[in-house]
């Protein structure tokens, strides 16, 4: 079941159905900028990131490091762009540093110091999104809302850290009026913090669910695994 998920036409029609969504929500809001999507591999075997490549999906999200230790193995470090999208323990900064080209989830300061020192240790400056817990639901990582300004002028400040934008995730619903609250919490504070930081100006947010909701609420990363592979397996 998995490897016929995976088959190179199956990825391809999902490809093509995600690219005309994308196009369809862009234009719903007269956007001319474009959105990056990173295909999101997490449960799936190493088969999904050469799917991914072989469609120039170059992209690639895993949600912890093991499994991203695992996919790199096999792939290859300078293959694609690497994306950690789960939250890091401390013990595990060293390992996944060589292996990531971008972390979505900073969500404490103690981590966003210990990073930046690891980061600096190896002479690099890791491109970071700061996940914001906007649906406020107790299971969500992330700073809360009113918090986020105050805490963005300390992470700016790490000089292991290139603070490169926002991340949420939303209540997993289909409830629009919910999603779009959600979504427009972020672009809020992404707005509030690009006026004295120019440089978090990225928005991740937009799952398979809710992609195109994202984008017409001004997304410019989606997070796409089930709407590229197919469930993953049990």
């Amino acid at each position: 079941m998995a490897d016929a998920a995976l088959a190179p036409e199956r990825v391809a029609a999902r490809w093509a159905e995600v690219q005309e969504r994308l196009a369809a929500a862009l234009a719903r809001t007269g956007r001319t900028d474009s959105v990056t999507v990173v295909a999101v591999t997490k449960g799936h075997p190493p088969a999904a990131v050469d799917a991914a490549l072989a469609l120039g999906l170059r992209d690639i999200g895993e949600n912890r490091v093991q499994e991203l230790e695992a996919k790199v193995a096999v792939a290859g470090r300078d293959r694609a762009t690497w994306h950690l999208l789960g939250p890091l323990q401390r013990n595990k900064i060293r390992r996944a540093l060589p292996l990531v080209d971008r972390f979505h989830a900073l969500d404490s300061l103690r981590i966003a110091e210990s990073l930046s020192t690891a980061a600096e240790m190896q002479g690099r400056r890791l491109p970071v999104l700061v996940e914001v817990n906007c649906s406020g639901e107790a299971t969500k990582h992330g700073f809360r809302p009113d918090e986020t300004l105050q805490v963005l002028a300390r992470l700016v400040e790490f000089p292991g850290l290139a603070i490169e934008g926002l991340m949420t995730m939303a209540p997993w619903t289909d409830h629009e009026p919910t999603l779009r609250a959600t979504f427009r919490c972020l672009r809020r504070l992404r707005d509030a913090a690009a006026a004295r930081w120019p440089q978090v100006h990225h928005l991740s947010m937009g799952m398979s669910n809710d992609y195109p909701i994202a984008v017409e609420e001004g997304s410019t990363i989606v997070r796409l695994g089930t709407a590229l592979f197919g469930e993953r397996p049990t």
